[in-house]
């Protein structure tokens, strides 16, 4: 029993340890965007910012508030209302009608096969002006200069694309524990040498929420349309890109756009599943990442309370309870130093154990589903 004991705390350790050095090795690379990008070429080319929304009528007037107070480059905003039940097209309406800046597209009926995001980005692309594209979910309040500093970005980069994660703001305790495992998963689990080096689609990765793409080399890789089906567009469309021979590159975005991406428990947990099986909860990756993600998070704090008080005829100070203790100590700090890097809730770290099992039971659940053909509804439309 102690031999079993033994190697599961080193392995409890080790799991611990590779997503927290991993982290630290990606902190150098996990640039922010420069500061402005070259007036004479931002001048010259300009940013569509395109926004597909559907019923987004509680939060479209501020994302259309900030998207407008855009300074240092020239740029258009076009909405693409995607046949929304509430007054989403009015309230976008209004605004065109006293910014000229500002155009209401109407989205055609959804064609079969295609996902009403995907479909939507690429209708918005297809009528933009300008030479950058930079895609916005409707709940994101861009700061004035990002538009101009993604832009810079890519420049300084060479990318075709560049995305990056607003600071997430979050509201109620499913919020705070499961929305700042985004980072957590990206920088433990990513290396982001190979993001920022190599045009290998395996690195591609990026958030559906901000993403600014160069007009030719999207369209020359089949922009949207090369991922139609995909409800994960952050991760398919920058690897959709590199298997087409462009680089892309990944920004940290908390102080360039900000965004409260689900409200209260039962969005977050519809929110997450309908995208799971497109990452980790696919048929070969759940399995990986349920021993990759408990085994080094969850398991050390049931290791340590099964072996507190001296059972299993083991000592407080024993070698096996002190090294479940280390990667007890690993997990937390390691979630503590994301919390303060990217101001999430701090609720997360004493709670992590617990919102690493629910991340876990989001992906069995989403698996679970995809199993049974049945989707999840979002919006009004069921997503399979």
């Amino acid at each position: 029993m102690s031999e079993a004991l033994r190697l599961a705390a080193g392995a409890s350790l080790t799991l611990a340890a590779i997503p927290a050095a991993l982290t630290l090795a990606n902190l150098p690379f996990y640039r922010r965007a420069p500061s402005a990008a070259s007036p004479t070429k931002t001048g010259r080319r300009g940013v569509s910012i395109l926004i597909p929304a559907r019923d987004e009528g509680h939060q479209i007037g501020a994302t259309l508030e900030a998207a407008c107070a855009t300074r240092g480059i020239e740029f258009e905003v076009v909405v693409l209302d995607d046949h929304s039940s509430d007054d989403t097209a009015e309230q976008v309406a209004r605004r065109a009608a006293a910014d000229p800046r500002v155009r209401l597209e109407v989205a055609p009926a959804l064609p079969a096969g295609w996902n009403g995001k995907q479909h939507a980005c690429w209708r918005l692309a297809d009528r933009a002006r300008y030479e950058w594209l930079l895609f916005l979910d409707a709940d994101v309040i861009l700061a004035p200069d990002a538009a101009n500093r993604l832009v810079a970005a890519a420049e300084r980069s060479s990318a075709a694309l560049v995305s990056g994660f607003p600071r997430q703001r979050t509201g109620t305790l499913l919020e705070h524990l499961l929305i700042p495992l985004i980072h957590f998963v990206l920088l433990g689990f990513l290396p982001l040498i190979g993001t920022r080096y190599t045009r290998l689609p395996g690195f591609g990765a990026g958030c559906g929420q901000l993403v600014l793409a160069r007009r030719g080399p999207y369209v020359d890789a089949g922009g949207h349309r090369a991922v139609k089906s995909s409800r994960h567009d952050g991760l398919q469309l920058p690897r959709a890109l590199r298997r087409a021979g462009y680089r892309t590159d990944l920004v940290d975005a908390i102080d360039l756009a900000s965004c409260r991406m689900y409200r209260g428990a039962g969005e977050v947990w519809r929110g997450l599943t309908k995208n799971a099986t497109e990452g980790m909860a696919s048929r070969i990756g759940l399995p990986v990442w349920s021993v990759l993600l408990l085994g080094g998070q969850v398991a050390p704090f049931l290791l340590v309370a099964a072996l507190a008080g001296g059972r299993h005829g083991l000592e407080p100070g024993s070698p096996i309870l002190t090294t479940a203790l280390v990667a007890c100590l690993v997990a937390l700090v390691h979630r503590a130093l994301l919390a303060a890097r990217f101001r999430q809730s701090w609720w997360g770290v004493p709670l992590h154990p617990l919102a690493v099992a629910l991340l876990v039971a989001v992906q069995y659940h989403a698996r679970l589903l995809a199993e049974l053909g049945r989707g999840v509804a979002w919006k009004g439309r069921v997503h399979v």
